[in-house]
């Protein structure tokens, strides 16, 4: 069993930036893949990044690539999503979740998830 809490949501303004934190604790961190999801009102939650176990292995949403970057700290039991150049339809709850069984970018293969963190982007 894993736990995840992110930290880092807030109210930014247009082509500002943040950076998102997701703690975990329980199992050993190094064995998850590590993702990032967001859900805006109205819309179905989406594949943002994904970072393998050793953080070589990093993929992103096209509509995110070149402004986000996802990092971890497997010592500190981190990962990060630095979100640059913030867009008003970037404004989501985002989640950090965790896989057990390799990278991957689908949704349906994170076995935990955090409760998220909003993040508005001010026109």
């Amino acid at each position: 069993q894993v736990q995840l809490v992110e930290s880092g949501g807030g109210l930014v303004q247009a082509g500002g930036s943040l950076r998102l934190s997701c703690a975990a604790s329980g199992r050993t961190f190094s064995y998850y893949t590590m993702g990032w999801f967001r859900q805006a009102p109205g819309k179905e939650r989406e594949f943002v990044a994904a970072i393998s176990q050793s953080g070589i292995t990093r993929g992103y949403a096209d509509s995110v690539k070149g402004r986000f970057t996802i990092s971890r700290d497997n010592a500190k039991n981190l990962a990060y999503l630095q979100m640059n150049s913030l867009k008003p339809e970037d404004a989501a709850v985002y989640t950090c979740a965790a896989r057990a069984f390799g990278y991957s970018t689908q949704m349906k293969g994170y076995d935990y998830w955090g409760q998220g963190t909003q993040v508005t982007v001010s026109s």
